[in-house]
Parts: C-alpha cells; structure tokens; sequence
C-alpha cells in the first residue's frame, strides 16, 4: 500500500479494497474524506432545506414564517457555496469509475442524474437568490442572523418587479421538484447497486466501518 493511494492494496493482502484506509483525496477505488463530507452533508442540507420550504409556504405570514426564510436563505446559500467548493474539488480528483459490466442504458443514466444534480445544486439556490434579490420588499438576508448577504446588483434595478419575483420563484420551485426527483434516482440506483448488484458503488461513499 502506498502513501500517496491508501486505496490500493496488494493482492493477496485479505483486505478489501474499498474498506481499506481512507486519505484525504479520492482514489481510483474509493472516494476520499472530503468527497465524503461534500456528499452527505450535501444530502442532508438538500432534503431539509426543501422540506423547511414546503413546511414555510404552509405558514400564515409572520414573525414564525419571517424566521424559516431567513433560515431557508442560509441554508441555500451555503449549499451554493458548498455546491461550487465540491465541484472543484472534483475537478481535482480522481473520480472512481462506474463499476463494470453495467448495460449502456444504466451507463446513461448514472451520467444524467449526476450531472444534473451537479447542475441543479448550482442551479436552485442561484434562482432562489434571484428571488430575493428581485423582490419587491427589498428584505436583507443575514446568514444564520450573522452576516448579512447582499442581493444580486442588477436584479434590484428591475422595474417590474412582481412579474420577475412570481417568474423566478415558479423556476426555483420547479427545479426544486426535479432536484429532489433525481436525488431519489440516485438514491435507488446506490441501493439498487448495494442489495441487487452486490457491488462496491454504494460501500466505497461510506466511512470504513460502515462499508464493511
């Protein structure tokens, strides 16, 4: 086993190579600590910051109501920033292949749904600060009550501003929809991957432990 690739292990060695020690960066066999923590702190963010949005439009308006969107702006913006953070990294590291003798058509679809994921974690959040930015009330957003986060400039200069709110918040909604969609997509075919396939896809994202 090398320092430089603690995924690599000798034949014969009688460990596995994905439950091997896991470095800082990923491998050709598994994904690394910092993929790691972008993915599942990334997955948690995701689905509760889209339920606290489903459960804040349900709210009559108020000071209760007025204290989840701050706190659905924060959460957005740090899956924004953690979105554009985890991509870099990504583009740094190697990225374990899919595992072999998947058919084309599951090739194809692990491509899409990753992709758009990337794209809709980018995405969803940026059409939220747009809303924000181009609402007519003009509300500051403070981060966590903390740090207050400016508007996007020239979205403040609109002068039909209800039209360009109702028409980003439709967007943001939408993608919203399609964001959770292919996060389920993902999830089932991990799992498809763990209980069907019996492969390493879903074991080589998890801690060591937990994948053996």
């Amino acid at each position: 086993m090398t320092v430089n690739d603690p995924g690599e292990v000798h034949a014969g060695s009688g460990v596995s190579p994905v439950t091997a020690g896991i470095g800082w960066r990923n491998t050709r066999r598994r994904f690394g600590w910092v993929a790691m923590a972008f993915h599942w702190l990334m997955a948690v963010g995701i689905l509760f910051t889209f339920g606290l949005g489903l459960y804040m439009h349900s709210l009559e308006v108020g000071v209760e109501q007025f204290e989840l969107y701050q706190l659905h702006k924060s959460l957005g913006v740090t899956i924004l920033l953690l979105a554009v953070l985890r991509l870099v990294w990504r583009l740094f590291n190697p990225v374990p292949p899919l595992p072999p003798g998947m058919a084309g058509w599951e090739r194809g679809l692990a491509h899409f749904s990753h992709y758009g994921l990337y794209v809709l974690m980018l995405l969803v959040p940026v059409i939220g600060w747009c809303v924000v930015s181009v609402s007519p009330l003009g509300l500051p957003t403070f981060l966590y009550n903390q740090v207050e986060w400016p508007h996007i400039p020239f979205l403040t200069t609109i002068e039909n501003k209800e039209a360009a709110e109702a028409a980003f918040a439709e967007a943001h909604e939408v993608m919203a929809w399609i964001l959770i969609f292919l996060f389920v997509l993902h999830l089932a075919g991990a799992l498809k991957h763990h209980f069907i396939s019996k492969d390493d896809t879903l074991r080589r994202m998890l801690p060591t432990k937990l994948a053996e």
